[in-house]
């Protein structure tokens, strides 16, 4: 595993190697998204916003993905799976903790669904046939999640992911747990909107610009561009 601290040392030819490997979702190879679900929640489901919490390799990228969504009002990088007391990075990092790195995901339900949700997660986000690993990252803190608030949720994602296999529509098995969430725990204030407070970072250009550039491609009408950082204090 390369640890996402060091990667400023690695010399330029290593890094366009690194780049070479890094996460490209299957689908990436297509000019077309994948299907929307079947079975999804209704827009106007019900008042208020909604949280989704999923994970997927490097939180970085995964929280850039959705912080260009429509509809989708804040966005939190973090850490789900695991206790309170080793929900920290450096401890996660060791993948011993039984946390994945995760984003919770603050959503207007009235401008965008669940189900679309994971459709651009599958779509752009991530290779949802990598076990315990995205890309150039590899541990079970990298595994592919979706935690589920409510039987809702649930239903979707269960539902979304065997419309996926049956319809073929990946190459390999697809890996991603379907499990309740117990806990989820916001990363440190440094790894909050790390996409765009860091846009030249040697990891961000390779490994996550090309999936919000995917989604821009993919999802015309749910792209959303950049938005004013606002920096949120967590404890």
């Amino acid at each position: 595993m390369i640890r996402r601290s060091a990667i400023h040392a690695i010399p330029l030819a290593a890094l366009l190697m690194l780049a070479l490997s890094a996460c490209q979702p299957v689908s990436a190879a297509s000019d077309v998204a994948l299907p929307a679900p079947v079975t999804d929640t209704p827009k106007a489901d019900a008042p208020g916003d909604q949280v989704a919490v999923l994970a997927g390799g490097c939180f970085w990228g995964i929280e850039a993905v959705f912080e260009h969504v429509k509809g989708v009002r804040k966005v939190v990088a973090g850490y789900s799976g695991g206790s309170a007391d080793t929900a920290h990075y450096f401890e996660v990092g060791s993948g011993r903790t039984g946390h994945a790195e995760s984003v919770q995901v603050h959503f207007d339900p009235a401008r965008v669904s669940y189900g679309q949700l994971l459709q651009v997660f599958f779509s752009v986000a991530l290779d949802p046939t990598e076990l315990n690993r995205q890309g150039p990252d590899s541990g079970t803190q990298y595994r592919s999640v979706i935690f589920y608030v409510n039987d809702r949720q649930k239903q979707v994602a269960s539902a979304y992911i065997a419309q996926l296999t049956a319809a073929r529509s990946f190459p390999a098995p697809i890996v991603t747990q379907v499990v309740p969430l117990k806990a989820f725990y916001p990363a440190e204030a440094y790894h909050q909107h790390y996409f765009q407070l860091h846009p030249n970072d040697p990891y961000i250009v390779y490994n996550d610009a090309p999936k919000v550039a995917h989604l821009k491609q993919l999802f015309p009408a749910l792209y959303q561009p950049d938005r004013q950082v606002v920096e949120v204090q967590l404890h």
